[in-house]
């Protein structure tokens, strides 16, 4: 081998290693990546680990699920009115135990619940039946009430024709027709059917007119440009514009229609809370008096909560809804 060979070898020699060099202190000064300043994730179960995935809040936490949200939305709702009615319960075991006011006025919370437990068969009885003409009526008159009001939007003549005399119907004094209704259907469940239609009823289309007006004109405009038809229309924007309105006066029908079953069981009747009611008051006997106002508020209570179900099932979308627990401001 020559020296020039040598010679070129050398330099050969010292420029890879002089290379090497080079990129061992590139790789070292060079800035690391943002991934290497990420803590590792860990996924191990132990208790300072994290569920990879899992949303969490600004501390860190797992957020809480869907459900317990609303589990604690619930509980939220009903804290106050159970302090309400506990307060209340307490106020009328105080007045009855000091005899503040005589016991066949007002009798004891025991003297109730033992009257109740006593006769709960023929309580539930009466319950039931009370129960069935209340709900017969409810769904009747939101059907009938939807379609008048349906009828009263869409068709001015029909409104002009049809609003006063569902007017003059609502101011009558239901109770006043009610032995004109036991005459002409008699004693069974129809005269209270037909009273809780007829108390029931009016709500349901003033809401009714009221939510299907309030649909924005120019929606309406756009869907005529759009080329939808009267039906589709109604299916699409109007319908679900007026659920609001019509829901919120389906809550005030239904409480309605337990008091139009109650009154036609007051007039003629022979089964019933409200029959029984009228043994109570003519027998002086307060505890079943009591039982029976207690089992008349429950189902108008129930009610009421299947109807804000329903609401809730049909319009999450709602600003009512989404605020949180409704019938409150804050």
């Amino acid at each position: 081998m020559t020296e020039n060979s040598l010679d070129t070898a050398g330099r050969h020699t010292a420029a890879d290693q002089a290379s090497g060099e080079r990129e061992t202190d590139s790789a070292a000064t060079a800035e690391p990546s943002p991934r290497s300043t990420e803590a590792p994730v860990r996924t191990d179960r132990g208790p300072e680990s994290t569920v990879v995935g899992r949303p969490s809040d600004g501390a860190g936490r797992p957020a809480r699920s869907t459900l317990g949200r609303r589990a604690a939305a619930v509980a939220d709702s009903l804290w106050r009115p159970a302090l309400v009615l506990a307060a209340f319960f307490l106020a009328w075991w105080f007045v009855a135990a000091r005899e503040y006011v005589p016991n066949y006025l007002v009798p004891a919370p025991g003297q109730v619940w033992t009257t109740m437990t006593d006769q709960w068969s023929e309580l539930a009885r009466h319950t039931l039946v009370t129960l069935y003409e209340t709900v017969l009526g409810f769904v009747l008159a939101a059907a009938l009430g939807l379609a008048t009001a349906v009828a009263i939007a869409y068709s001015r003549t029909l409104d002009k024709a049809l609003y006063p005399i569902v007017l003059f119907a609502q101011v009558i004094p239901k109770i006043a027709i009610a032995p004109l209704l036991v005459v002409w259907f008699g004693l069974g469940l129809t005269p209270k059917i037909i009273l809780a239609v007829l108390i029931a009823f009016f709500p349901v289309v003033i809401s009714g007119v009221a939510g299907l007006r309030s649909t924005d004109p120019e929606l309406l405009d756009l869907s005529a440009t759009m080329g939808a038809g009267p039906w589709r229309t109604f299916r699409k924007i109007r319908f679900p514009n007026a659920l609001p309105h019509l829901m919120a006066g389906l809550k005030v029908a239904v409480t309605l229609a337990v008091v139009g079953a109650v009154v036609g069981e007051f007039v003629g009747a022979s089964e019933g809370l409200g029959y029984v009611l009228l043994l109570a008051n003519g027998n002086l006997d307060a505890p079943l008096l009591f039982a029976d106002l207690i089992l008349m508020s429950a189902i108008g209570i129930v009610l009421f909560v299947l109807v804000e179900i329903a609401e809730a099932l049909l319009i999450p979308w709602h600003a009512s809804r989404r605020a949180g627990v409704s019938l409150t401001t804050s």
